[in-house]
């Protein structure tokens, strides 16, 4: 699987950009630079890193245009990791004159401004990934998304962005010269087709209404095609009257064109009407495969123009977890609103994901949480001793030990068996009794105590070597203890404290929950310690281990090892 690098092509972007700008002034302008800039995106080099697919993304979004684009900036910003998954292929891509109604954008080629809105994500530390999504399913509490290639992304929460198609009517010549001189939307291409004759073909009657007066704002020669559609009322006639719209009765048979250039529209009984432009009503709908698998039926338009995924004003679908934007749910959104949606959407699932980080803190940090995860299985963790225990109290004389959240009691075992006299104390009193039936079958004595050790304070007695690995707690309760722990050293005692690096979390394949806030660097616990009082030694030490699937991977570790000044030492 290849993605691209942040800041990975950009010596090529800046060519690409060049030769796209010399093309239009040579070639003549945007509706020959525009297929030029598609091929240059078709060519752009994607160099392979090192992002596994079985990453667990906080957020996979479906559809790079601009409502995915702008909910991943969104999302990158809130420090989420996120993963765009498009294409390449926007449903305005064959607009020569550009997009328009985008404040300081305007008449920009659809496919510079994704480009643009790439460059964003991937600064905010989103990934761009071109691929199409087949299919979507819930799995534990994320959702996997399989792609094209076959291979898939995980990820907690979907934003799905994938846009409409447009179902033309069927006359020749329409999809042809879509987006050029056949178009659809007034606020889109109406300054562009102004005082040139438009004829605007109807087969949703309401619908083609509002386009010929509409369009009739910004011409003075307006025809209305009654094409399919059913016939004028005596009201809605009395509306074209009072703007100069003339109604042709009879089906249209084809476009006529002429040098690259619409000139008419030719009736099937085979008289031909002049214009420069057509104004066609596309049934616009929601490109929703991936979220039918999801539950999701699209639902018509109270308009009849289409079909789209209902959801909140947020972007929230019925299926927790699932959010939308853009034309997938808004029919009519254009390029602006989409993004403004697409926003709005990426704040929303930062917010509930913020809940449910919540909820996940709350639980771990819970009293009973421990204990409940101990009587879930016959043994947690390895049972070998931490590395950065043995290498520190291998440079020490045995003394006594305070081995603090002992867990199963590996650590205390192992010191208690080289001849250190050891309390080991654990908020879970099953993990205690765990361990203290293993110093049994090893043969050594411990003394086990259980405590919360949020709360517990070993004062007034002292310790050669107080260790404490692996230790997560909020910032305000994380600092008290290691301050009552600091107490508990002796003059010329040693704190070692290990827990996980903020660095673990740019590791892909962690499934290690996302919670930086009860993550830390040696530093941060340094701060709580007198500088005067300790020769304090921290460090960000990298190991070795594995990933849940058996692939390698380096974990760092946060270690603090501070000796504590004997007595009188300034």
């Amino acid at each position: 699987m290849e993605v691209v690098p942040v800041g990975g092509w950009s010596s090529w972007k800046t060519a690409a950009l060049a030769i796209y700008c010399l093309a239009g002034f040579h070639l003549g302008g945007a509706r020959r630079r525009l297929p030029l800039l598609q091929i240059l995106l078709a060519l752009r080099p994607r160099v392979p890193i090192m992002v596994v697919m079985e990453q667990k993304f906080d957020v996979a979004v479906l559809g790079g245009g601009a409502a995915g684009l702008s909910g991943a900036v969104s999302l990158g910003r809130s420090g989420r990791s996120v993963i765009v998954l498009d294409a390449g292929s926007p449903r305005n891509a064959p607009a020569v004159h550009g997009m328009h109604g985008f404040l300081t954008r305007d008449g920009i080629s659809p496919l510079e401004l994704v480009e643009i809105g790439r460059a964003e994500v991937e600064r905010f530390g989103g990934l761009i990934l071109t691929a199409t999504a087949v299919t979507a399913r819930r799995v534990d509490d994320g959702f996997e998304v399989r792609l094209d290639d076959g291979d898939t992304v995980t990820a907690r929460r979907l934003l799905i962005t994938t846009g409409l198609t447009d179902e033309l009517p069927d006359i020749p010549g329409v999809a042809e010269r879509w987006g050029r001189d056949v178009v659809h939307c007034p606020h889109c291409h109406g300054w562009e087709l102004r005082n040139r004759p438009v004829g605007v073909v109807a087969t949703h009657l309401d619908w083609a209404m509002r386009q010929a007066l509409m369009f009739r704002q910004l011409t003075s020669e307006v025809t209305f095609f009654q094409h399919t559609a059913s016939e004028v009322t005596e009201q809605q006639l009395t509306q074209l009257n009072a703007w100069g719209i003339d109604v042709v009765t009879g089906a249209v048979e084809s476009l006529e064109v002429a040098e690259d250039q619409v000139t008419g529209l030719r009736l099937v009984d085979g008289r031909v009407v002049a214009c420069s432009a057509v104004v066609v009503p596309p049934r616009v709908v929601a490109n929703s495969k991936v979220l039918t698998d999801l539950g999701l039926e699209p639902t018509p338009h109270p308009q009849g123009i289409g079909e789209s995924i209902a959801a909140d004003p947020s972007g929230l679908t019925k299926v927790p977890g699932v959010w939308v934007a853009g034309n997938v749910t808004d029919l009519s959104a254009q390029v602006m609103s989409a993004a403004a949606a697409g926003a709005a959407a990426g704040a929303a699932i930062n917010a509930d994901l913020i809940g449910e980080d919540t909820r996940l803190t709350v639980q771990v940090l819970a009293p009973g949480y421990w204990q409940e995860r101990y009587g879930k299985a016959d043994r947690v963790w390895s049972g070998e001793v931490n590395p950065h225990v043995s290498a520190t109290a291998a440079e020490l004389a045995p003394g006594t030990a305070l081995d603090v959240a002992t867990g199963e009691g590996a650590d205390a075992i192992w010191l208690a068996s080289h001849g250190w006299k050891v309390t080991a104390v654990d908020r879970a009193q099953v993990a205690l009794d765990r361990a203290e039936s293993h110093a049994t079958d090893a043969g050594v004595n411990v003394t086990w105590q259980q405590a919360d050790v949020t709360e517990w304070d070993p004062a007034p007695e002292q310790f050669d070597l107080v260790s404490v690995q692996y230790l997560h707690l909020p910032r305000s309760a994380r600092d008290a203890l290691y301050r009552r722990l600091a107490a508990a050293v002796r003059p010329g005692g040693t704190l070692l404290v290990v827990g996980h690096h903020p660095a673990d979390l740019e590791v892909a394949t962690l499934r290690r929950p996302r919670l930086p806030h009860l993550m830390f660097t040696a530093d941060e616990i340094a701060a709580v310690l007198e500088p005067s009082e300790w020769d304090i030694t921290s460090s960000a030490i990298e190991r070795p281990a594995t990933d849940p699937e058996g692939a390698p991977i380096t974990l760092t570790d946060a270690v603090l090892r501070a000796v504590r000044h004997a007595t009188g030492r300034s």
